[in-house]
């Protein structure tokens, strides 16, 4: 398994790590993503360490909490062997003080995190979304606290948009507080809108991406292909509103290209997907999800390998989309396509 730092910071992360939203299976979404007990989660541990996938990922609304306490378990008597990350933010219940990046709410999150994951600090620990009710200096010398209490080692953000993310660099950066060290996003070959604006910031200002969904909300699986409907057992029967949109004309483009790829390489459509991601510019790690042993076997040959030049750029061509304003014209026009090329070109900051 291939390793690489994790933004700015020394932390060394697997190219691959494991998403445990399959794990605890409560409520509509996560129960239909998967229902992976702790007895199965360990199997699945067992598997992934083997692999030198180290990290896991999780968040206090995959399933109620359950997630955390599923992972939590099968990490029992080896937390030291990996690097745990969770999120908070988003609502857990209808109270005041159950969402949000709060002092109060971070703490207690923190805690509750904590307790379930049976562990005494979080690796990384990450905000689900921006909260725009509560002060960015609140919320970041609320991390640097926990920082300094050692209840976690590094923070993250998830889900912002690219001036979210830059006012809280820059705020961190002023006040002396530590600064973020990655962002979760949804990235995917039906899924490009990350490299408009938040992979230009990544490189500009060196923060690492986790990448989510990078199946593209389970499309890209070989399981959905033109001219056949969709599969009786495809999970996006139940949760397709839940997760980003995609044209139907765009996604078997993709995957007829994809298909070709495959027949060349003797790779499947998801290893080739995750192949291409583990190419692009930021990316720290792809979270990997699996229902079963089989699925993450197979996602696991995902590497150790890379696709051709001329593979990538077919795969490229095959995603691409016009981007929308005021992106299209550093894409289309050569005045402004002189002053910013593209991200593909350009180097890490090294500052």
């Amino acid at each position: 398994m291939e390793y690489r730092r994790l933004g700015a910071s020394g932390l060394k992360v697997p190219a691959l790590s494991f998403g445990a939203g399959t794990f605890g299976g409560r409520g509509p979404l996560f129960g239909a993503w998967g229902t992976t007990d702790a007895h199965e989660a360990r199997r699945l541990v067992d598997i992934c360490l083997d692999a030198g996938v180290t990290m896991f990922d999780t968040a206090d609304v995959y399933s109620g909490g359950a997630s955390e306490e599923v992972l939590g378990a099968a990490l029992k008597g080896r937390r030291d062997q990996a690097i745990v990350s969770t999120k908070t933010g988003l609502p857990t219940g209808d109270g005041p003080g159950e969402a949000g990046s709060s002092r109060s709410r971070l703490i207690t999150a923190c805690e509750n995190a904590l307790r379930r994951l049976g562990t005494d600090h979080i690796d990384l620990f990450q905000l689900h979304a921006f909260d725009a009710g509560t002060p960015i200096e609140e919320t970041l010398s609320t991390l640097d606290t926990l920082v300094r209490a050692g209840k976690i080692r590094y923070a993250g953000v998830s889900n912002f948009s690219g001036w979210q993310t830059m006012k809280s660099l820059a705020i961190a950066e002023r006040y002396g507080h530590p600064r973020y060290v990655a962002h979760q996003v949804y990235y995917s070959l039906v899924g490009r809108d990350y490299e408009w604006e938040l992979m230009p910031l990544g490189l500009d200002q060196n923060l690492g991406a986790l990448v989510w969904s990078p199946l593209g909300w389970g499309r890209l699986t070989g399981k959905v292909r033109r001219n056949q409907p969709l599969p009786a057992t495809s999970r996006l029967h139940r949760t397709a509103g839940y997760g980003p949109p995609v044209e139907d004309e765009h996604l078997y483009r993709v995957v007829d290209a994809l298909d070709e790829i495959g027949q060349e390489t003797g790779k499947t459509v998801p290893q080739i997907a995750l192949n291409w991601l583990l190419q692009r510019p930021t990316v720290s790690s792809v979270i990997i999800g699996a229902r079963n042993e089989e699925q993450l076997r197979q996602n696991l040959q995902a590497t150790g390998w890379a696709l051709t030049p001329d593979q990538m750029a077919r795969l490229d061509a095959a995603s691409s989309q016009a981007a929308p304003y005021p992106h299209f014209p550093y894409q289309r026009q050569e005045g402004f396509a002189r002053l910013n090329p593209p991200v593909g070109d350009r180097l890490p900051a090294t500052s």
